[in-house]
């Protein structure tokens, strides 16, 4: 299974870290050892001084397709996720600056938080989803899918014309503003509307 993920998909999110509004999605890839253990906490690599929380609705795909037209897409997926995807800044800084790939600063060890998952028939209309980050119990990012780029359907119709889409395979649809520096004994917890889909510890 592979975690693809999309940047720079809330205009909000594009404005505070000055990055440029993309034309088309922007993607990159974690492994699967990216993955956060359940029931464990999320240790601070030694490697970074700024890994910043962004939380993120996510996708797990239920069937193998490629060249998926938009229309189609829906019936790729049948469940929606919350998770962080955790980014080393200071490090993702200088890889940019360099004209180099994220990854040591996006797929580290522990760099993807996956909380629970529920059935997308939850959901009256998948493009109107509250979500929000809490840390330290004060609300911190605050996101609706209604504000993506690229609404669910488009970003799997675009991804797989470059990857074969194979089930377990998860999305991370992007993350919207309020993303921020996490410190040791920081509390991070992820909801859906009301509902609490991951709880972590920082160290």
């Amino acid at each position: 299974m592979k975690l693809i993920c999309i940047g720079r998909n809330y205009t909000e999110h594009i404005k505070e870290l000055e990055n440029e509004r993309p034309v088309d999605p922007v993607v990159f890839l974690k492994p699967d050892t990216s993955i956060l253990l359940k029931k464990q906490p999320f240790f601070i690599p030694d490697f970074s001084d700024d890994v910043h929380h962004e939380v993120e609705i996510l996708v797990k795909i239920n069937k193998v397709g490629k060249h998926i037209a938009k229309k189609f897409a829906h019936k790729y997926y049948d469940q929606i996720g919350l998770g962080i995807d955790f980014t080393a800044r200071d490090l993702q800084a200088q890889l940019k600056a360099k004209g180099l790939p994220w990854e040591k600063a996006k797929a580290f060890d522990g760099a993807a938080v996956i909380g629970e998952w529920l059935p997308k028939s939850d959901f009256e209309n998948v493009n109107n989803i509250n979500f929000s980050l809490f840390k330290n119990e004060t609300k911190v990012q605050d996101g609706n899918t209604s504000l993506m780029l690229w609404k669910i359907d488009e970003i799997i119709e675009y991804v797989s014309k470059y990857f074969t889409l194979k089930i377990g395979d998860i999305i991370f649809t992007g993350t919207p503003s309020g993303v921020g520096k996490v410190l040791a004994n920081d509390k991070l917890k992820g909801y859906i509307e009301d509902k609490q889909l991951f709880s972590i510890t920082v160290k």
